[in-house]
């Protein structure tokens, strides 16, 4: 591969937080999804958030490789299947990112400071063989706005329903929010939910 080509993954990766899927993104075309630290145990809503995407090809862990990263990874193991959890594991390396002041409590490296042809190598086991996927009509913001649910009136209150309807967080980003529709549901799929919605109103 082409080391300017992203890896295409169909199994979501969880990470700690924004500046590791910021990273992940340079080399990864899938679905990145952020625990905020320890704010994942306080949800139900991110609990079966991430419930519902591990159901379909499960979900990929990459925490840091500190004290806190294995709580995240231990309590990720208590409401998921063993079958439906792949654990990954940045190597333990001494230092601290450029944004940093100091380093961790640890002194290691978190995920956002890990080379990028390190990350490449752990996810590259994983990438998605069938390219007919990629032919496949998905949701963009395009349709969204179409659809009323950005930039129109009561825009907010249509994807909250929406959300709410696919049993989402109510606080995921709209980005998120597309994501987690294109990797769950096709796009006829989407279209067939909205008419619901219309129906009830109508």
């Amino acid at each position: 591969m082409n080391k300017s080509e992203k890896i295409k993954l169909d199994i979501p990766i969880i990470v700690e937080g924004k500046y590791d899927i910021i990273k992940l993104k340079s080399i990864i075309d899938g679905q990145i999804i952020k625990t905020d630290g320890f704010s994942v145990f306080k949800s139900d809503e991110n609990k079966e958030y991430i419930r519902q995407l591990a159901d379909k090809n499960g979900i990929i862990v990459l925490t840091d490789s500190d004290g806190a990263g294995l709580v995240i990874r231990n309590y990720l193991n208590s409401i998921l299947p063993k079958e439906k959890i792949i654990h990954l594991y940045p190597p333990q390396i001494k230092g601290k990112e450029k944004r940093k002041v100091t380093s961790s409590k640890e002194g290691y490296l978190g995920v956002e400071g890990i080379d990028i042809d390190v990350l490449r190598s752990l996810f590259s086991p994983f990438e998605k063989n069938n390219v007919c996927d990629d032919t496949k009509r998905k949701v963009t913001k395009l349709d969204l706005f179409d659809d009323g649910l950005i930039g129109g009136q009561n825009s907010a209150e249509k994807r909250l329903w929406l959300k709410q309807y696919l049993n989402l967080p109510s606080n995921i980003s709209t980005n998120a929010l597309i994501d987690t529709i294109n990797f769950l549901y096709s796009y006829e799929e989407y279209k067939a939910i909205l008419e619901k919605r219309i129906k009830q109103n109508d």
